[in-house]
């Protein structure tokens, strides 16, 4: 496991930015080049033993981070949870999880012989949040995954690694508001999540998120290469509770339609 946060973050950062080559040129547009606060990083997996999100999550408990909030997505067939570390400057961690026995026999065995694959040690190897996939897959597959889900397509495609990171729009220099990030995304010729509206909640909800479309990025499969949906960005802009401090939380219904920001089919 690793014995430093900022290594592992530093790490998977590296790898995220590999997958979505729009991510530093956003963060050279919001940022000029200053550091960026990362406000949270959001993992994806399966509800099978040796890699259900509690698997996933341990990685972080070894660095002193605490279960949080608990998230049941109907509709996608998920269940998630977020983690925060007792330094709230760590960045937050959200971990779901596909709820594979939701799914018909045959995506529930592709995906259980996809796991299959994984060897027995890699799940507690220090890199394994940033290893991406251990098994093969033809585009066939992956193809068919699509038809049924979203982001079971997502994890056969890219396995263990950062889906998105996100940017602290409250510890952004030269911006207030979610609306003026996204403005200057847009100018900039950045494409934005529109499912259910460029911004996702509201400050009613104490949560105001958006975010980029994935990149496209040509990816391996057993048979071929084709270019399909990786990594985007995520912006978060938070406000206040009744006590002054910031909200921490997640708003179920808005991280619904991010998900929908690495969909293939639009």
């Amino acid at each position: 496991m690793h014995q430093d946060i900022d290594n592992l973050f530093a790490a998977m950062w590296q790898d995220y930015i590999s997958m979505t080559p729009s991510a530093a040129k956003v963060h050279q547009l919001l940022g000029h080049g200053k550091a960026i606060i990362n406000d949270h990083i959001a993992l994806r997996t399966f509800n099978l033993p040796k890699v259900k999100l509690e698997v996933l999550a341990a990685h972080f408990e070894a660095l002193g981070y605490q279960a949080c909030g608990d998230y049941v997505f109907e509709q996608k067939k998920l269940r998630a949870k977020h983690f925060e570390h007792p330094d709230d400057t760590q960045p937050k961690v959200f971990i779901s999880e596909l709820l594979v026995e939701q799914f018909s026999p045959w995506l529930q065995q592709t995906v259980a012989q996809l796991v299959a694959q994984i060897p027995d040690d890699a799940t507690s190897a220090d890199d394994f949040l940033y290893s991406g996939r251990h098994w093969s897959i033809d585009y066939a597959t992956y193809s068919r995954l699509l038809e049924e889900s979203e982001y079971a397509a997502w994890v056969a495609a890219f396995g263990y690694r950062a889906n998105h990171f996100t940017v602290s729009v409250n510890h952004l220099a030269g911006f207030t508001t979610l609306q003026a990030v996204n403005d200057a995304l847009k100018h900039a010729g950045f494409v934005l999540n529109s499912a259910g509206g460029e911004i996702k909640g509201s400050a009613a909800v104490l949560l105001e998120q958006s975010s980029t479309m994935a990149d496209r990025i040509p990816v391996s499969f057993g048979d071929r290469t084709m270019e399909i949906p990786s990594c985007f960005y995520e912006f978060a802009l938070r406000y206040p509770k009744a006590d002054g401090k910031l909200y921490t939380g997640f708003v179920a219904a808005s991280a619904d339609k991010i998900f929908e920001s690495t969909n293939a089919k639009s």
